[in-house]
C-alpha cells in the first residue's frame, strides 16, 4: 500500500519518506526493502536530510487505516488503499516471462502466526472446489508455493524466492482469487482483476480496490483480533458458487 501513497513523486522531483517527520527517522519493517527495492519515489534510511524529501506518517504502529482498541481494530473509513506498484529487476522480468500466460492464480492460505487468521480464513475445502470448478471450464489454476503454505492438489505449483516474484508472476495470472492480504494487494499494483474474500474482519471501502470483487458474506467488519464467531459466519456465508459466478464473471 505504502508505494502507491509515493506513486509519481520522483517525476515530481520528490522522494518519499515513511517514517516520523518530526523526529526525522524513516521506519521501515522487515518486508519494506524488498517491496520498495529499485523504486525511484522511496526514500530509503539514511536519507533522512535530502532536501527533497516528503513525509507521510505511515509505517508499522502507525497504518492511518486502523487503530487498535482493546483486542479490536478500529478501521479509518475515511482511507482508500490506492494501487501500489514494485519494479521488478533483470532476473524477476527473466523469471515472469518464462512462465506461461492466462493462469487463476488461487491463495487458500492465510499465515497462521497472526491472531486474527481464523477471521480471514475460507475453508480450504471451498477453494478446492472452486478451482475444480474452473478446471473443469477449461482453466487454468496455479498456486504459488512457499514455506506454510497449504497446498491443494487442484492447483499446479509455481515456486517463487520471495515476494517480488510472487508478484513477478501475478503479472501472468489473469486472475487472483484469495484473501484479503499481500497478495490482493499485489493484484492491484500489477493490475490483475481479483476475487477477495473480505469476510468481516476488514471492510473492502478501507483495504479494497474498485477494481476486484470484494465478497464480505453480508457482514459488516468488526476487526477482532481473536477468533470471532461474527467473521467465522461471515466466511461461511460465502458460498462456492459465489466464488465461482465472480471468477467466471471476471474471466469472461
Amino acid at each position: 500500500m505504502a508505494s502507491g501513497f509515493a506513486r509519481g513523486a520522483a517525476k515530481r522531483g520528490k522522494i518519499i519518506a515513511f517514517g516520523n517527520k518530526e523526529k526525522r527517522r524513516i521506519v521501515w519493517d522487515q518486508n519494506s526493502e524488498l517491496i520498495f527495492r529499485g523504486n525511484p519515489n522511496i526514500a530509503a534510511p539514511g536519507w533522512e536530510r535530502r532536501p527533497n524529501v516528503e513525509w507521510i506518517p505511515f509505517y508499522r504502529g502507525n497504518r492511518i487505516y486502523n487503530r487498535q482498541e482493546g483486542d479490536r481494530w478500529i478501521w479509518n473509513r475515511e482511507f482508500q488503499a490506492k494501487p501500489g506498484e514494485i519494479f521488478l529487476n533483470a532476473e524477476e522480468k527473466q523469471f515472469s516471462r518464462a512462465l506461461e500466460p492466462g493462469f487463476v492464480l488461487i491463495e487458500p492460505t492465510v499465515p497462521s502466526w497472526k491472531s486474527a487468521a481464523p477471521n480471514k480464513q475460507w475453508p480450504v475445502e471451498r477453494y478446492r472446489e472452486v478451482a475444480r470448478q474452473l478446471r473443469a471450464a477449461g482453466h487454468d489454476v496455479a498456486q504459488l508455493v512457499y514455506p506454510k503454505v497449504t497446498q491443494i492438489p487442484e492447483a499446479r505449483p509455481i515456486a517463487t524466492k520471495d515476494f517480488r516474484y510472487a508478484m513477478a508472476a501475478m503479472g501472468r495470472a489473469v486472475l487472483y482469487i484469495g484473501p484479503e492480504g499481500g497478495l490482493h494487494h499485489a493484484a492491484a499494483a500489477m493490475a490483475r482483476p481479483a476475487v477477495v474474500l473480505f469476510g468481516g474482519f476488514i471492510p473492502p471501502a478501507v483495504t479494497g480496490y474498485a477494481t476486484h470483487t470484494n465478497l464480505t458474506g453480508g457482514a459488516e467488519a468488526c476487526g477482532s483480533l481473536k477468533p470471532c464467531a461474527h467473521c467465522r459466519a461471515a466466511m461461511n456465508a460465502i458460498s462456492v458458487d459465489e466464488v465461482v459466478a465472480a471468477a467466471m464473471g471476471c474471466l469472461a
